[in-house]
């Protein structure tokens, strides 16, 4: 298999791409790794440290079709990671968050259709559903995004599936929980704890800390992606979970207690607008057709995860 991966130089998509590269995913016969992304702020060649030699790297716009054509000429699948992803920044500023995940997606899609490619991933997020206060969210209930960007996704994510209908382009959408691990940005929660008490700060905690989240372990998720690509999904959306639902606060408190500190650094800011109380994704679907079950110990890779942060202060402090 000859693979694209847009976005592959962010977080979720280089640790994809490190899998792949490093032979943890021997069932996609891999032949040949393209990774696009443009780098901005959230997406690093840091990202890939060690890998530059086997795989191919263009710095390239994902709306600029053309030349996204030209660099998916032929590949046989593209996973298309490519996303402007922090709530606060859509809220501060929608528009990026419009371009780069609708407009980015359908431009990815055409490329894609242009250059014979005969199959397509794209990589979604739960918060497409908005609040859950009770129970889980199958892959067929409504779409009631909350902040700009879960509309951007929502949008991408309907993008996706009617150019799967109008064009023929074989087109699977996941949808995952709150990912974690290595090499992620520090706007996003765990990182920012681990490194805010790491400078010596407290954690800024928004509201009371009482929204739940599932975290999904960047590994796991790129477990979960391999077997829908790996194999024939019988559906056009997944969802995929990492089955261990928390409160912010219980987050918080884990991180803090890792490192040896008190309690007492959490700190209490105040709550961002239209702040969703809950995600929960049923992934009943993935697990019954794929066997998908989340592989990594929620503990362990927490505690791997900090220790990860605390031993790779060059990577963050950069």
């Amino acid at each position: 298999m000859r693979l694209a991966v847009t976005g592959g130089a962010g977080f979720i998509g280089s640790n994809f791409v490190r899998g792949v590269a490093e032979g943890r995913h021997p069932e996609l016969d891999v032949e040949r790794i393209i990774v696009i992304d443009n780098l901005t702020y959230a997406g690093t060649l840091s990202n890939l440290d060690g890998l530059l030699d086997d795989i191919t790297f263009h710095r390239t716009d994902i709306c600029d079709t053309e030349t996204v054509t030209r660099r998916l000429a032929g590949c046989d699948a593209v996973v298309h990671f490519a996303a402007e992803s922090h709530v606060d920044r859509s809220i501060a500023s929608g528009l990026p968050f419009m371009r780069s995940n609708v407009l980015g997606t359908q431009s990815a899609l055409e490329a894609a259709a242009a250059a014979g490619v005969d199959r397509f991933m794209h990589i979604s997020t739960d918060e497409v559903y908005g609040p859950v206060p009770t129970g889980a969210t199958a892959e067929d209930a409504p779409l009631v995004p909350s902040s700009p960007y879960a509309a951007s996704k929502a949008g991408s994510d309907l993008v996706a599936l009617a150019f799967a209908r109008t064009h023929g382009l074989p087109v699977v959408v996941t949808r995952c929980s709150n990912n974690y691990g290595p090499y992620q940005n520090l706007e996003k929660a765990i990182p920012r704890f681990v490194t805010s008490l790491l400078r010596g700060d407290d954690i800024p905690l928004y509201g009371t800390g009482t929204q739940v989240r599932d975290w999904l372990h960047v590994g796991d998720h790129a477990n979960a992606i391999t077997a829908l690509l790996a194999g024939t999904p019988k559906e056009s959306v997944y969802n995929i979970g990492g089955g261990c639902g928390l409160t912010n606060l219980e987050l918080a408190r884990l991180v803090v207690d890792e490192l040896g500190l008190k309690p007492d650094r959490i700190s209490f800011v105040q709550d961002r607008p239209a702040h969703d109380t809950r995600y929960c994704v049923d992934d009943s679907r993935i697990r019954d057709e794929f066997g998908y079950r989340p592989q990594r110990d929620f503990h362990d890779a927490v505690r791997e995860t900090v220790v990860w942060y605390a031993q790779n202060r060059s990577w963050w402090q950069r």
